[in-house]
């Protein structure tokens, strides 16, 4: 079956425009909107996201003659429309007249209306207003020409702890449980006296005195992300009656704790994400590439698209940095590299009033005559000239596992150490692997669609939780023939959080053929590392935060704590397993000597990915036979075709490729000998340039 955007990007090339709100604006402005966007190459708008209360301003008194214009308006200058259910802000009314639809705290304060998102999930009173609403947009838009894609919801993520999400919650245990004797060894509630003999006696998480159960908590995570996932689907339901043709999607968050987008891919018709890298951190580049890869893993390989993303600056940051033009079209071919068919942005005119009036847009309050506008221009002329990249698969031979559950349990209270951050720890090995020039795909161990014996290598530097059907698929990988490398505090814990028995990681022991007796908080300063003489010439470094007391079971051991509580105890090793191998890293390797990227490298070049070959910063991507190459720093870089060529598929890896890709390209070349085709040819890269070349 053919992707979700599939029959838009055949039509429009890669999508480019934003999210659109007319209401906020004199219906004169309208019509200069829409030129401006036919100029700009805008193809598609995200229309109505926060019209609810314009729609509706009072209970069961619709108006839709404005959004009838602004269709028509839209239709007839070719613009495709991502039409919202306007549900993610209910009017001022629902929660005056209906204040039991209002959300509640972990503590018990009742939020108030007056900004957004300010409901409880659980409401039948916002349940059925958002159904009614839905239905009335539904019914009357379905078959409007200019409607493409349906917009449910936005960016869910509200938790509320009241009395009816109470009620829910042991719903939702009762079915997932059965029994309450069920349930309480699940949460193991011997402990502390907690045993239950009553459902009602079974809440949410509230705030308590101490700490609370940590299967509670990772059980109310779970129905947390159901819950919002259940409203999605009623959602959509309601536009399937009216519409059962265009898809309908709804715009996750990247790496968001509040909901596990694993759990919702197959009620996706299309993978939406919404990504806002920070201009001024210095790892962005990297951090950016992270999530594009999350979107492509949970699109299973297939396009996807980034709902929102800013033209400059955001304005919810302590400090809000701009971004050049140069950066925001680096940004965007970056995605366009790791499969992204869609560039479209929060918002397309810059708001003059409320919360969101300093962040950027498309076309800033200055007008179209700013660098901001001229550079969206200049980025809707390029990719209309890049429609060929729409569909296109990435090329990717490693994968990072990750998944929300180890995320969860990974940062409650009472671990060995609240230092160990699971996110950290994915951008740190990421970073690495960036570093050494390799994209990954972000997937769930148990992620149903990917076959892990695709990639030669397998990356699972933060998983804490570990099933025994996920040990058992890791097992196979390594014995067919894959490699495997296993990060610190991994395998810990079942999906309740109750601890595995035995030496850790009691379900992958055989394959790493190393075990830990006990978890080891390591000093502020961390403790030395010294690595083989024989394979890594003496290499010292530094170990952070937390250890495993871990001896060999039959591993080869590469380093080894010099110091500290550890001294002696094995910090990386390397096991061989069937017809594969595994690593095993203990400990945060991220320090100044660079141990992580010695390991990751080890493993790459055992299982023959190519590593390195560019400059730091510039980062070389193969999406079918195009190949995007990215200057993401601040000054000038070149980058080296032939090693690039070495990464690419099969097909293209000859040098001699080299005189069609340049065909395409608007830099000169800077040739090598004449006499050898593409030896040593580099291209100039201006500080955040970014070059397309098409292989054919």
């Amino acid at each position: 079956m053919r992707h979700g955007l599939a029959r838009l990007t055949d039509e429009l090339g890669i999508l480019y425009g934003g999210d659109y709100n007319p209401e906020q604006w004199d219906p004169a402005v309208w019509r200069e909107d829409v030129a401006l966007m036919r100029e700009a190459g805008v193809n598609l708008v995200t229309v109505g996201v926060f019209g609810w209360s314009h729609y509706e301003p009072r209970p069961g008194e619709y108006r839709f003659g404005w959004m009838d214009e602004v269709l028509d308006l839209l239709h007839d200058a070719g613009i495709a429309v991502d039409l919202a259910t306007p549900v993610a802000s209910p009017p001022p009314w629902l929660g005056h007249r209906h204040p039991e639809s209002l959300p509640t705290t972990a503590d018990g304060t009742v939020l108030s209306y007056g900004s957004r998102n300010q409901f409880c999930p659980s409401s039948d009173a916002y349940r059925d207003a958002a159904a009614a609403i839905a239905e009335q947009v539904a019914a009357r838009y379905a078959g409007h020409p200019a409607v493409r894609l349906w917009h449910a919801g936005n960016e869910y993520g509200q938790v509320c702890f009241c009395d009816r999400c109470a009620d829910r919650f042991r719903d939702w245990l009762r079915a997932r449980y059965g029994s309450l004797d069920t349930l309480n060894a699940a949460w193991a509630t011997t402990v502390w006296s907690q045993e239950y003999g009553d459902w009602a006696e079974v809440l949410p998480p509230r705030v308590a005195p101490y700490h609370r159960n940590p299967a509670q908590e990772l059980d109310f995570r779970r129905f947390s992300s159901d819950l919002l996932l259940d409203l999605y689907r009623e959602q959509k339901a309601i536009v399937r009656r009216h519409d059962p043709d265009r898809p309908v999607t709804t715009n996750l968050m990247g790496f968001f704790g509040g909901v596990d987008p694993h759990a919702w891919r197959a009620d996706l018709d299309v993978v939406a994400d919404d990504a806002y890298p920070d201009p001024a951190s210095p790892d962005a580049p990297a951090d950016a590439a992270l999530v594009n890869h999350l979107a492509r893993g949970l699109a299973g390989g297939t396009p996807w698209l980034r709902m929102e993303q800013a033209a400059s600056a955001v304005s919810w940051r302590e400090h809000n940095l701009t971004k050049s033009p140069e950066r925001l079209r680096a940004e965007v071919l970056q995605a366009a590299a790791h499969g992204c068919d869609g560039a479209l942005f929060f918002q397309w005119r810059q708001a003059r009033s409320g919360p969101e009036r300093f962040h950027s847009a498309m076309l800033p309050l200055a007008g179209p005559d700013t660098a901001v506008h001229d550079g969206v221009r200049r980025l809707g002329a390029e990719l209309r000239a890049l429609r060929g990249l729409a569909g296109q698969p990435v090329h990717s031979r490693v994968a990072l596992l990750w998944d929300w559950p180890s995320w969860w349990a990974a940062t409650q209270v009472a671990l060995p150490t609240a230092r160990l951050d699971p996110l950290a720890t994915l951008q740190a090995w990421h970073r690495a692997l960036w570093r050494l020039g390799v994209v990954a795909d972000v997937v769930a161990p148990g992620q149903d669609d990917v076959r892990l014996d695709g990639y030669d290598v397998v990356l699972a530097p933060a998983l804490t939780v570990l099933e025994q059907d996920a040990a058992d698929r890791l097992e196979a990988y390594v014995s067919g023939g894959g490699h495997l490398v296993w990060g610190p505090f991994g395998g810990v814990a079942d999906g309740r959080g109750q601890l595995h028995v035995g030496r850790s990681p009691a379900l992958l022991r055989r394959v790493l053929g190393v075990s830990a007796e006990e978890w080891v908080p390591l000093p502020d300063a961390g403790s030395a590392v010294a690595w083989s003489e024989e394979r890594f010439g003496g290499l010292r470094g530094t170990a952070a935060v937390l250890g495993e007391r871990t001896r060999s079971d039959g591993a080869a051991v590469l380093a080894t704590y010099d110091d500290g509580p550890l001294a002696g105890c094995v910090a990386v090793a390397q096991h061989a397993h069937g017809r594969g191998g595994a690593w095993y890293v203990g400990a945060d390797l991220t320090g100044e000597a660079g141990g992580l990227d010695t390991v990751l490298r080890a493993a790459l070049d055992a299982a023959g990915v190519p590593t390195g070959g560019q400059e730091p910063d510039v980062e070389t991507v193969w999406r079918g036979s195009t190949l995007v190459a990215i200057n993401h720093a601040d000054r000038s870089a070149t980058l080296d075709l032939a090693a690039a060529l070495s990464a690419g598929p099969e097909h293209v890896r000859d040098v001699t490729t080299l005189v069609d890709l340049l065909t395409a390209a608007r830099h000169e070349l800077v040739a090598g000998p004449a006499d050898v085709p593409g030896a040593g040819a580099t291209l100039p890269l201006a500080p955040h340039d970014a070059v397309v070349l098409a292989a054919g």
